[in-house]
């Protein structure tokens, strides 16, 4: 288990939601495991969850759809257009989840060496809505999002 903390800020008001998490890892390493389909398999999403992915082409104007399976059979469709990539420093993209078509969210990542062969990935989403918003936050996305990236840094861990 991580020492490092995930930091999810949802602000009153305003339908942003902030997420920071330090790794273990360079900056190469950590954009590898969200650039590179075999290594996100490995440690997106809740504990229990399958993984399947349809497509996944992390570059400017590159698509990406996947879907989650839990343990109980349900599916949870996700996907998206990864509008701006600058390896090792920032993924712009849309994220929708298929369950709720039409709620698109804009989700920017940065990857910010902060020395000691450490990163910084802070998240930034911009939602349509307060409401889209909220159901977000009340999906479960702070389990998920901190399970994840437990995994993660086994992941980087080599593990």
């Amino acid at each position: 288990m991580s020492t490092n903390p995930v930091t999810i800020t949802a602000p009153d008001g305003v339908p942003f939601i902030e997420i920071t998490r330090e790794f273990d890892a360079p900056v190469a390493a950590v954009f590898r495991a969200h650039s590179d389909p075999d290594l996100v398999k490995q440690w997106l999403g809740p504990h229990g969850y399958d993984m399947d992915i349809e497509s996944y082409d992390v570059r400017t104007g590159g698509r990406y759809r996947y879907a989650h399976t839990d343990g109980s059979g349900g599916t949870y469709s996700f996907n998206g257009v990864f509008h701006t990539v600058r390896p090792d420093e920032l993924i712009i993209q849309t994220f929708e989840y298929e369950g709720t078509p039409g709620v698109v969210s804009i989700e920017t990542l940065n990857l910010e060496d902060i020395g000691g062969g450490r990163t910084r990935l802070t998240a930034h989403s911009t939602f349509p809505s307060v409401e889209a918003r909220d159901g977000m936050v009340s999906s479960g996305m702070e389990q998920g999002v901190s399970e994840g990236y437990e995994r993660l840094d086994g992941v980087l861990a080599g593990r």
